[in-house]
């Protein structure tokens, strides 16, 4: 069953993104799933976004646990560049992976670039969650999507009219 966001936020897709029920698209675990049709290679580009409220938790910790997650459930993975951002109000970590997954009985290689972002919660300014932005994609397509994905990222922010802790885009 899909999750939620832990904090209201707001953003826009880039054009030819299409928003997908992740239990439908094999994604139970995140709140929203974004896909780029057609597939390439067998593999449809995608963006998912999950969160977690981790107080006082480093982002790199957080990005450390996210590599030993993914680690047990591929075939093979190399782990790129790593670089923090942000302020420390609102920090943020980006990590690069490639690995090479089975799927549909055939082995593809794929590439992902992982963004952890520090967020308040506009409703309640004590709590900090950990937004999880990631953008996945057949390492052949990964170059032509991946400034999308940096589109995208530019506009995830919170949402302060939010009522309900799912946010939205437009």
């Amino acid at each position: 069953m899909a999750t939620t966001i832990p904090v209201p936020i707001e953003f826009s897709l880039p054009t030819g993104w299409q928003a997908a029920p992740p239990d439908e698209v094999g994604s139970p675990n995140v709140a929203f799933v974004a896909l780029k049709p057609p597939a390439v290679n067998g593999f449809t580009s995608n963006i998912t976004i999950s969160g977690e409220v981790r107080p006082d938790v480093p982002l790199t910790d957080i990005a450390d646990e996210a590599l030993a997650k993914l680690q047990a459930e591929v075939a093979q993975m190399k782990v790129g560049k790593r670089s923090e951002h942000g302020t420390p109000e609102n920090p943020g970590l980006t990590q690069a992976v490639r690995m090479l997954i089975v799927a549909n009985g055939r082995q593809m290689d794929v590439a992902q670039l992982q963004v952890f972002l520090g967020m308040q919660d506009v409703r309640n300014p004590q709590q900090q969650a950990v937004l999880h932005l990631v953008l996945t994609a057949d390492s052949d397509e990964f170059e032509r999507v991946v400034s999308d994905f940096q589109q995208f990222i530019e506009t995830v922010r919170p949402d302060t009219g939010a009522q309900n802790n799912n946010g939205g885009y437009r």
